[in-house]
């Protein structure tokens, strides 16, 4: 919520989904901005975790990224 909460503040229009694949690869939040692909994974540790390759051979052009304790306020704030 906090993250929907931002894109309203700062004008942020952008088409929110998750991606999960038939055998269970998931990205938990993805974000589609001017024809980009920006996804999240969220981990409670701050052990990076890898994008999932199916994400990145299927969207050669989109971004990853970890969300953690040490870095979710940018992401929120």
């Amino acid at each position: 919520m906090e993250r929907l909460k931002k894109q309203e503040y700062t004008r942020t229009f952008s088409h929110n989904f998750f991606w999960r694949t038939y055998d269970q690869k998931e990205l938990d939040w993805v974000e589609e901005r001017s024809g980009a692909l920006f996804g999240y994974e969220f981990k409670w540790s701050k052990r990076a975790a890898a994008a999932p390759k199916l994400w990145l051979s299927t969207y050669p052009n989109a971004s990853f990224e970890c969300i953690h304790r040490g870095n979710y306020l940018p992401f929120i704030t």
